[in-house]
């Protein structure tokens, strides 16, 4: 029941991190003029995560993303059973959230669907790797010790917050397989063409981070 539970949790938080985050995009689209619509898009994805985080995390930890899942996985936070359950979970999520986004602005909108930068598969997936690397270390480091409890959910969403703000004008920030999954099933067309390397690239860059914190770790 507990890991039904965790299941459930993740499902949601994931459905909420597409439904506002992408939700938020669509609606007001990520223009650089005067940052607002830039900004706005990078602070929404960061607060729907301090909002699950401090809602949903104490049961699942608030993964809501399969690379976060992987990078605990490889580093002994959880097992294989867990993890695809999770993962399922937060592919479940982010596909009812996207649909969700097409009854409300439609699919002309395109639902925040990440795209290849300047058309660049190499350079997208090189991008989508740093930034993943660096948000889920951070995931990673807050969450290992007991001391930082109070204040992970905080640093969680602002540093997806950073990583949006520096990767949005590149390829629409991904970071997040599930994430990236809803929006391009419903989009469609180049979306789902481009799809492969923000599943790819997301879940390559949470692995090099959990094995990073292996390293690291001077506490295992």
């Amino acid at each position: 029941m507990n890991n039904l539970k965790a299941y459930v949790a993740e499902f949601i938080g994931t459905l909420v991190l597409v439904v506002f985050g992408c939700g938020t995009a669509a609606t007001i689209g990520t223009s650089s003029e005067a940052g607002t619509g830039y900004l706005l898009t990078a602070l929404a994805f960061g607060l729907v995560i301090v909002a699950m985080a401090y809602s949903v995390g104490n049961i699942s930890g608030c993964h809501v993303n399969p690379a976060v899942s992987l990078a605990m996985t490889v580093a002994g936070r959880m097992d294989i059973v867990d993890f695809a359950g999770y993962v399922v979970a937060q592919f479940l999520g982010a596909t009812v959230g996207a649909g969700i986004l097409v009854a409300i602005v439609g699919t002309d909108s395109g639902l925040a669907a990440n795209s290849l930068y300047n058309g660049s598969i190499l350079a997208s997936f090189l991008i989508e790797l740093i930034l993943t690397f660096v948000f889920v270390l951070a995931v990673l480091g807050v969450t290992s010790r007991s001391e930082f409890s109070a204040v992970a959910g905080l640093v969680i969403g602002l540093s997806l917050t950073l990583v949006h703000i520096f990767g949005i004008a590149y390829t629409g920030t991904s970071v997040n397989p599930a994430r990236s999954f809803g929006p391009a099933l419903f989009a469609g067309g180049d979306a789902l063409k481009a799809l492969p390397c923000f599943m790819i690239a997301p879940l390559l860059g949470g692995a090099l981070a959990g094995v990073c914190w292996l390293f690291l770790d001077d506490e295992r």
